[in-house]
């Protein structure tokens, strides 16, 4: 039996109302319920949660999956909260143990404490920025792709739980150029391979 945790951290705040992100857990819900041995927990971050819970969803997923917008280059400040709200009430409960040190030697090993090795996450963001405004030389984020320039503190927050990343997905260009429809059909596109190459590698391990 397939775990999987979904995470929709959409929020309704100024001129967004989450809606694109409540569609894209829709989206996700909908593929793993047409799968077997699959059991899916969700948590939607504007309705509310109780840290506790969050670090018991965490601990019993085997794959970690967060819906995001992003807003001024970063998380929300909702979902900046629920991680810093959720991870310190996972200290030494199930998300990390420590940062991986030892006062032997503090220089090395930083990062190593997480207690969630063998669990992977992938991570879906929408952007009012096209997706040439990251690959095109003289663009606005000068060739940095999403996950190694603005959300690479977010895969290191991960990494430093032990989780190991699926293939992200980002939505770009969704206020001026989005059609629901096709946007939805890539990305199922998406998981079908993602979750298919998942369970291929496993089978071989």
């Amino acid at each position: 039996m397939k775990k999987i945790f979904i995470i929709n951290a959409g929020q309704n705040f100024g001129h967004s109302g989450g809606k694109f992100n409540n569609t894209i857990a829709k989206e996700t819900l909908s593929f793993f319920e047409e799968q077997e041995n699959v059991e899916v927990r969700e948590t939607v971050i504007a309705e509310g949660y109780d840290p506790k819970k969050e670090v018991e969803n965490f601990a019993w997923a085997d794959v970690v999956i967060y819906h995001t917008p992003i807003w001024w280059f970063q998380l929300p400040h909702g979902f900046k909260k629920y991680i810093d709200e959720v991870f310190t009430a996972g200290h030494q409960k199930g998300i990390y143990r420590s940062d991986g040190r030892s006062a032997d030697n503090p220089k090395i090993n930083y990062g190593t404490g997480g207690m969630l090795h063998g669990r992977t996450y992938m991570l879906t963001t929408s952007w009012n920025a096209p997706e040439t405004a990251f690959t095109l030389p003289g663009e606005f984020f000068d060739e940095h792709s999403v996950d190694e320039g603005a959300l690479f503190g977010f895969h290191r927050m991960n990494a430093f739980t032990g989780m190991q990343p699926l293939k992200s997905f980002h939505f770009h260009d969704v206020e001026k150029n989005a059609d629901v429809a096709r946007d939805m059909a890539i990305y199922r596109k998406h998981l079908e391979e993602v979750f298919a190459l998942e369970s291929k590698e496993k089978a071989v391990a």
